[in-house]
């Protein structure tokens, strides 16, 4: 890895913050659907244990919240910064796809976010669930418009090359938005935060019963994590296969580099669970292959030819090591994490879900799992791109921007510092909270007498709560 070279370094700086970033959104979109369940449960039910779960979660939904979107506004600026020749040769197919998720999801979020956190006693109930229901919406619409955006750049569909060879939309936007990855990608991500979201409420819980395991809120947080956890993580490993039968039809270089396949298998090819890719000597050192299941996984015939990366020029291949890896983190990920759902359904059969101390060991290691398998898998997505940014049009080498090595250096320095200084902050803050216990009459986000939203005149004094008295 050459840090003089100034492509690198912007390289290196999107994929930190991108990365950085999207830590936050994977958390936020499974947690305000998470919040709308308990809502709507305690306006079904009207079992406190749920409003004070709703309220217990609703503080670290809007700390991260608040962290997602203080982290994206930078990756806006670096399109115009450091990829300056790729905003303008696609920008006029993924600006308005940007644009929309600006009008649609965030201006949805805006609108009811200051609701939803600060309305419990100051609008009726059902207006306030409404509002909760608009933010999970709102974070659902924004991944659909971010993930069309990204798709696009995977498999390009729908445009027209422009005289000055800019992409531009042709005559169906529909085309554009649904290109041939969208649906996939859309559903695999969506889940993916959704079992992030699982793993980490199933950690925090666990985390809590192990200091008390009577604890009635730990106990109910736990087993909902739980459920879904059993009942969505062998969807998302269905969803992830037929996302990736979907890249070997329009991306076979990613599966390539993906499955380690230095080499052209006329007769089926091996699946290699584990090995260590020598992209300099083309082969997988030290493999441990199982035959001809690569072949049975992708066509569904273990004999079925699989063309390999000497079949492609070698300027087009991305670097092996870093996807191959990083595929089999989400993979061995995604299968512990269908691992502990179905402990725990076998806990649950026996009447133990909450007894079992080494399963909620287990789940509170797991806690960050899903964090790092959404990393993995989008490490595995954007370097399995390369060394395009527009798959098979537009190279990675002419998108940057015409900059030098000590600027980038600087200004990825900075970014570094101020991420892990602020952010660092955030996600200590965040783990605090998830640290104290949940109890009955669980306090809001602006539930204390002093501090400093009261003191910045937000919260109203009780004489301005309209409907507090008759619990509306």
């Amino acid at each position: 890895m050459d840090f003089a070279d100034p492509l690198m370094l912007a390289r290196l700086q999107f994929a930190f913050t991108v990365s950085f970033h999207f830590i936050f959104p994977s958390f936020s979109i499974g947690l305000a659907s998470y919040l709308a369940v308990l809502e709507g449960l305690w306006l079904k039910t009207g079992k406190p244990l749920y409003l004070d779960l709703f309220k217990y979660w609703l503080k670290i939904f809007a700390v991260a919240f608040a962290m997602g979107v203080v982290s994206g506004i930078v990756m806006s600026y670096q399109f115009g910064t450091n990829w300056a020749v790729f905003s303008d040769k696609a920008g006029p197919v993924i600006g308005p796809l940007m644009a929309y998720e600006v009008l649609t999801a965030f201006f949805l979020e805006a609108g009811f976010l200051g609701v939803m956190l600060f309305g419990m006693n100051r609008v009726g109930r059902k207006l306030h669930f409404v509002a909760t229901l608009m933010v999970a919406a709102g974070t659902a619409v924004s991944a659909f418009w971010i993930l069309s955006v990204n798709s696009w750049m995977q498999t390009p569909a729908g445009y027209e090359l422009g005289a000055n060879g800019q992409f531009l939309p042709g005559p169906s936007w529909a085309a554009v938005i649904f290109n041939p990855s969208f649906p996939y990608r859309l559903v695999h991500t969506v889940i993916a935060a959704y079992l992030t979201t699982a793993f980490a409420v199933g950690g925090v819980g666990a985390w809590h019963l192990l200091k008390d395991r009577d604890n009635a809120h730990a106990r109910k947080m736990f087993s909902m994590a739980m459920w879904m956890a059993a009942l969505v993580a062998p969807v998302q490993i269905l969803a992830g296969d037929q996302h990736g039968l979907n890249t070997l039809e329009h991306q076979p270089v990613k599966i390539m580099a993906m499955e380690g396949h230095f080499e052209s298998h006329p007769d089926g090819a091996p699946l290699y669970l584990f090995g260590l890719p020598n992209q300099r000597e083309k082969r997988v050192d030290y493999a441990i292959a199982i035959p001809h299941l690569g072949s049975l996984i992708l066509k569904h015939d273990p004999h079925a030819p699989m063309a390999g990366l000497d079949t492609v020029p070698a300027q087009d291949v991305p670097p092996v090591a870093v996807v191959f890896w990083s595929f089999r983190i989400m993979v061995g990920l995604g299968f512990a994490m269908l691992g502990v759902g179905l402990w725990s359904l076998l806990a649950r059969w026996r009447g133990r879900l909450y007894r079992w101390p080494w399963l909620h060991r287990a789940a509170l290691a797991m806690g960050p799992s899903g964090f790092v398998a959404v990393i993995a898998g989008w490490v595995t997505t954007e370097v399995g791109r390369q060394p395009f940014t527009v798959y098979g049009l537009l190279r990675t080498a002419a998108s940057a921007s015409p900059l030098q090595a000590p600027a980038l250096a600087a200004s990825l320095l900075a970014f570094v510092l101020v991420y892990f200084a602020v952010f660092g902050i955030g996600t200590w803050y965040i783990l605090k909270l998830m640290s104290g216990s949940p109890h009955p009459g669980e306090k809001g986000v602006a539930a204390t007498e002093e501090g400093p939203i009261r003191t910045a005149g937000i919260v109203p004094g009780p004489a301005q709560r309209v409907g507090e008295e008759d619990g509306q």
